[in-house]
This record gives structure tokens, sequence and C-alpha cells, in this order.
């Protein structure tokens, strides 16, 4: 029996794969190390696709409740307030559910605005391979009837499921790491494109780029139809307060995160909103001296990628494989460097995870925890050896491993 499952998943991944968008080659993305590779200047000349129509979301409406001074969280969520960005929700039956982790690439950049991510709870962006980076993207108080472009998964992909107890979509994996995911405790969650999928999945411009996406709002019926557990998880470990934490704090109006020549992005805090906008970059800088950004929106909603908090980790990378074909991995466990930015402050901090089905948490110098803003938080993950300078409110993070 084993063996037939085993042969029906492998069977879906290479359709899966087959009908993918093909993976950015080598010659376009090569390897970065500490001293930096950049990525070639043709990635960014490539003809943008043309705009779909927009697709009204899914939105949950928050109500609009005083927040209490004591905050929401760490532990004791009510069961109308999102545990991960701990707001409420006008419908409690939406957090009856597992959460939805969506892998969306970065690059090329053609594939961009992408689909859907100004509707996640929390993403985390973390460098893969040859330079790039992806998205792991976290639904759970929202749903999105649009999110991609959806690309493969990585070593790193199981921290995050983990974590939040969630099901996982992704495009497709190579082999030794397919059959990790095939013999993990959630591979029943896992969400492939095929047969078994098929009220989840899109195509966009299927005779063109080919681009993979999915309804998130679809996965809870399929569940239910094929008898998933999808109960509702503990997801306690994050703290949300209005206030902005009164000590410990400095000017952070801006933050940088370059994680390789061709991919490189800027966080401008906004006065008006309250909120980081994302930045990203439009062509490679090889000498860090000409630096170009255009602002980041959503193709779904058409609203800007706003973060209410932007937490960079240093975390150990792990090369499982060297170039050209370029493995890692990195276990999110222990504790570890960060940084919280959120309403214009830089707190210095330390990430901390004890267990794998551990939320990650925040804490200061003294192990209590820090308070996010209520509301959207990313996650720049961020090599150990990584360079960390500031200067009149403008914090520059630049990626190395390990």
């Amino acid at each position: 029996m084993k063996k037939l499952i085993f042969s029906i998943l492998l069977m879906v991944v290479l359709v899966s794969c087959t009908a993918a968008p093909s993976a950015v080659p080598l010659a376009v993305l090569p390897t970065m190390t500490a001293s930096e590779t950049p990525v070639p200047t043709a990635a960014a000349t490539e003809t943008p696709l043309t705009p779909t129509a927009t697709i009204t979301p899914v939105l949950t409406a928050t109500p609009t409740l005083p927040y209490p001074d004591l905050g929401y969280g760490p532990t004791n969520f009510p069961t109308n307030v999102d545990p991960l960005t701990g707001k409420g929700v006008a419908n409690p039956d939406l957090l009856n559910r597992r959460p939805v982790i969506v892998k969306v690439e970065n690059l090329p950049r053609d594939h961009r605005p992408q689909w859907g991510l100004s509707l996640a709870d929390i993403v985390y962006e973390y460098y893969t391979e040859m330079g790039s980076t992806r998205f792991a993207s976290i639904f759970y108080g929202n749903d999105s009837p649009v999110v991609g472009p959806i690309r493969s998964a990585r070593f790193f992909d199981f921290n995050v499921v983990r974590m939040y107890k969630s099901s996982f979509v992704f495009g497709s994996a190579y082999s030794d790491l397919f059959s990790v995911l095939i013999g993990s405790e959630f591979s029943n969650r896992i969400i492939l494109e095929g047969e078994r999928w098929t009220g989840i999945f899109t195509r966009f411009q299927p005779n063109g780029p080919n681009i993979l996406q999915a309804n998130t709002g679809q996965i809870a019926s399929e569940f239910a139809k094929y008898k998933i557990d999808n109960s509702r998880q503990n997801l306690d470990g994050m703290l949300f307060k209005q206030q902005v934490p009164a000590k410990g704090g400095q000017d952070g109006k801006q933050i940088f995160a370059r994680f390789s020549g061709g991919i490189y992005n800027r966080w401008d805090f906004d006065t008006a909103t309250g909120k980081y906008l994302r930045f990203s970059e439009t062509a490679d800088d090889v000498n860090r001296n000409n630096e170009k950004y255009a602002q980041l929106t959503d193709r779904q909603t058409s609203q800007p990628i706003a973060a209410d908090n932007l937490v960079m980790l240093e975390v150990r990378y792990t090369q499982i494989k060297a170039p050209p074909s370029e493995v890692w991995d990195m276990q999110l466990l222990g504790e570890g460097k960060a940084w919280l930015a959120r309403d214009g402050k830089m707190f210095p901090v330390k990430w901390h995870r004890t267990k794998a089905s551990d939320v990650l948490t925040l804490l200061n110098a003294d192990n209590t925890p820090i308070a996010f803003k209520p509301g959207q938080t990313w996650f720049e993950v961020m090599g150990l050896n990584s360079s960390v300078t500031a200067k009149d409110g403008v914090w520059k993070f630049i990626h190395a491993m390990p």
C-alpha cells in the first residue's frame, strides 16, 4: 500500500514539474557566496506580462473595538482573534482550520507583481540558490482566490509547515527533497497540482508563461472531501500590542535587505499608514553602487506590499549540495539574533523556538516577549555572516552564509 501511495504521489509531482513554469536557468542566476555573485541584467529586461482583471479577494472584516492595553498573546487568544496577526476577525469560523502555506516565486522579474501576498498573515523570504529568494506565504485570517506564481519547495519550508501546522501548496521539488516530504508527518497535507486537487489550481496564460496559481479558499472543502484533519491548531507564541515598546527602540525609518547582486529590497516606513512599504530591485547591481527599485504591489488586490512588522533574522545556512546544484537548509531552532522594525523604530531582539512545533517568538534581552504590532509580518531570513550597519535611521543588512 505504501508503495502504491508513493507511486501516485510521484506521478503527481512529475506532472506538476512538467506543466509548471521551468526553473530559472543556471546561466541567469549564478551562485552567491559571501563575496556575492550577481544575477545578469538579462533578467531585468524581459517583456512584462499583461495584467489580468483584478479578482475581488475574500477579506475578513476586522472589528473596530478598542485594542486592549495588555494586547493579545502570546497565549490564550480569544477565539475571534487571529494569533498570527493579533487582529480580530468578523467570522471566527475562519480560524477553525489549519493555516495554508503557499510557495511564491521572486524571479524572474517579469513575473512580478505577485498575486495574493498582501492578504497573507505572514511572509518569510529566504535565500534559495543562485542568488535568488522565494517566499513562504501563510494564509489564515484571510483567503485569496489567487496566489502565485507558485514554485517549488525547499528544505527551509519544513520549518514553517511544522511551526504553523499547516497545509502546504507548492509546485514541485527535486527528487531527494520530495522523498523527505512524502515521508514526513504532514505528507497528507501536501497539495500539488493534479487530479486530486483540481478545484484549487489554475493556470495564468497557459499558452505563454503558464504560471501556476492557487485559491486558498478552496482548500478547506477539499480537505473535508478527503477527510483530512483540518482542525484548529495551537498557534500560540506571538504577542501583539498597539503601543510601541517603550525601551530599546532606535530610529528605523528605512531597512535594506540585500541577498545578492540580483535580489535586494528596501522597506520605507510610511508615516501616513504606519507600515513599511516594500521596494524591490529592478536591475542587477554588481558593485553595490547603482541600486534601482520600484514599489512592489499585489496584482491580486492592486494594493502595495506593506508590512506592519518587518523582522530580520540571522540563521545558520547549511549547505546540502555545492554549486552548480546548490542546495541549502536552515534549521530555525534554538535562538539567534533578530531585529524587529515597527512604527518607524528598530528593536534589536532575539528569535526563539524550542521545538519544531513552536511558533517563532521574539524576545527581549531579559527573555520577555517583545510585542509585534497587530497586522502583517514579513521575515527576512539572513545568514549568520550577514553584515548589519545603521546610520541616521537607515539599516542595511547584507546576506552572507553560513
